[in-house]
């Protein structure tokens, strides 16, 4: 199992940055992919962004092309969301999620999650 914690959400207003930050602990060896998700009241959770734990190129979702980069640093287990000109329909509770498997999308087959953390964008 991998073990994730989440930070770095928190009230921004339109156009504001945040970076997220996830830390992963236990059999990180295994991870194929590392996700970020978020899921806003009344809305089913999305997949946002997604990269290969052994390098190649990121994935996201089309709302958030040219605004978030996801990037990790292996050597010390953490996954980042850095994300740019926020929008107020960014606001969600955003999730990092752990893959072991190339099976399915980037978007599929996750079996590790944080709790999340909060992201609110104010216009």
């Amino acid at each position: 199992q991998v073990r994730l914690v989440e930070s770095g959400g928190g009230s921004v207003q339109a156009g504001g940055s945040l970076r997220l930050s996830c830390a992963a602990s236990g059999y990180t060896y295994s991870t194929t992919y590392m996700g970020w998700f978020r899921q806003a009241p009344g809305k089913e959770r999305e997949g946002v962004a997604a990269i290969r734990t052994r390098g190649g190129s990121p994935y996201y979702v089309d709302s958030v092309k040219g605004r978030f980069t996801i990037s990790q640093d292996n050597a010390e287990n953490t996954v980042y969301l850095q994300m740019n000109s926020l929008k107020p329909e960014d606001t969600a509770m955003y999730y990092c999620a752990a893959k072991k498997t190339y099976y399915g999308s980037w978007r599929e087959n996750y079996e590790d999650w944080g709790q999340g953390t909060q992201v609110t964008v104010s216009s």
